[in-house]
């Protein structure tokens, strides 16, 4: 989702995804689509938030992007930080934490089914000394802050990844499930023994951890690697190498086609995650965060750009339907007056597409302020906070938001948690 320095760590596809603006076209046949007209203008901001309010930010490990700062630290260093960080976010006002524990089919928790992952000690299956996700639980607690647990379902290495791999990760036990696709390494979604171990993963994380809920985000089938042989300007992209289980399918009397059983693939892993959470700890909640952009043909007039229906083969209209999630977080990566992805327009579509009325909570790029020529102003955030709570109470919801990510608040850029705190936050909220 996300990254450290914003603009740093351009190689990975999330990141193009989450910072540049989103140019690829609708696909041909999703254009033509009624004009909805304007929107209505939302009513005057409450003076005071709602009691309940779920304010959460994401504490991505991948790439040591917020904790720990960097691999190899002490056992007591890093839990320095988590104590830190915990504090950070009580005294900013958050009331959740959303850690990243499973980066690239490697675990930030203690774990028989996969190796402890690299961005603690930088090497990938080395014990850090000390059950990381334990601490987390028990430091988060002891400041009344919800812990939910992060998982990338699919991806099993990561481009920043240095260390080799360990004998117990997937790649090396079970090769034919993983795939090289541009600079990383990819589970297979139609791998149904790979979903079998993925659900597998987090049925023991719910059975030992007290966690308030599992968390996925935007990584579905990887985003589009391309090739630029001879003219730059001709991209052709490079399709996901799952010819196998493809072929398997064929054989097997399926008659879907290939784009139709990519998505089959992800809806049946969601569904089955949601109603896992529900058997092994009831109370905890799925929520998922996916690219900021609904299908091309659920779009308001004016919203343009990529497309994870047809390029990640996320149907995320369909499992809001089907109340395959208990909480939608869209990363709603864009300023209110970006023209072709408004903040407003964009959280309004996910609402239309919501019969169920399950929580909606944007995701905020909080993290673009920083100090590059292209960082956002604290206002764009707190603004942002105040519309998302307006259009919240037109629909009933008590609302909430997440940060992308809490170093930015840590490290109270420009102000942001400062004008948080005094601002936004200045009144205490229970997440639910």
């Amino acid at each position: 989702m996300k990254r450290r320095e914003l603009l740093a760590l351009t190689a990975s596809p999330l990141l193009l995804a989450a910072c540049a603006t989103p140019s690829t076209p609708p696909a041909p046949g999703d254009t033509a689509r009624p004009d909805t007209g304007p929107l209505p203008a939302p009513p005057a901001a409450p003076a005071q938030p709602p009691g309940r309010e779920w304010r959460a930010a994401w504490v991505a490990t991948v790439a040591n992007i917020d904790w720990p700062s960097k691999p190899g630290l002490s056992a007591e260093a890093q839990q320095a930080e988590i104590r830190a960080l915990c504090e950070t976010a009580q005294r900013i006002g958050l009331n959740a934490l959303i850690l990243q524990v499973r980066t690239s089919a490697d675990a930030l928790y203690e774990s028989r089914l996969e190796p402890w992952s690299e961005y603690l000690t930088g090497v990938q299956g080395r014990a850090p000394g000390y059950d990381p996700l334990a601490v987390w639980l028990r430091e988060a607690r002891a400041r009344g802050l919800e812990l939910h647990a992060w998982l990338n379902p699919y991806r099993a290495r990561h481009s920043t990844a240095k260390s080799p791999l360990a004998e117990g990760h997937v790649a090396r036990t079970r090769p034919d499930w993983v795939k090289s696709y541009g600079d990383q390494l990819w589970i297979d979604p139609g791998e149904e023994a790979a979903a079998e171990h993925t659900l597998a993963v987090v049925r023991d994380l719910l059975s030992r951890y007290a966690v308030d809920g599992v968390h996925i985000d935007d990584y579905f089938y990887p985003y589009p690697v391309t090739a630029t042989p001879g003219d730059p300007a001709n991209k052709l992209e490079i399709d996901f190498p799952d010819e196998p289980s493809w072929q398997r399918y064929q054989a097997g009397g399926g008659s879907l086609a290939r784009a139709d059983w990519r998505r089959y693939n992800v809806n049946r892993l969601v569904q089955r995650l949601h109603a896992l959470v529900q058997e092994v700890r009831p109370g905890a909640r799925l929520g998922i965060s996916p690219f900021g952009l609904p299908k091309p043909a659920a779009r308001p007039a004016g919203i343009s750009g990529f497309s994870q229906y047809d390029k990640l083969y996320a149907d995320v209209e369909l499992w809001l339907r089907e109340g395959w999630m208990d909480y939608l977080a869209p990363q709603l990566y864009w300023p209110r007056a970006q023209a072709g992805q408004a903040f407003e327009p964009l959280m309004r579509a996910w609402g239309a597409q919501n019969p169920r009325g399950l929580p909606i909570y944007p995701g905020l790029f909080t993290s673009r302020i920083n100090d590059t020529p292209q960082s956002w102003a604290p206002e764009e955030i707190t603004e942002q906070i105040a519309l998302a709570r307006r259009i919240s109470a037109e629909w009933g919801q008590a609302g909430g938001h997440a940060h992308f990510s809490l170093v930015a608040l840590a490290q109270n850029r420009k102000g942001i948690a400062d004008a948080l705190r005094l601002g936004p936050y200045a009144t205490p909220s229970t997440p639910r």
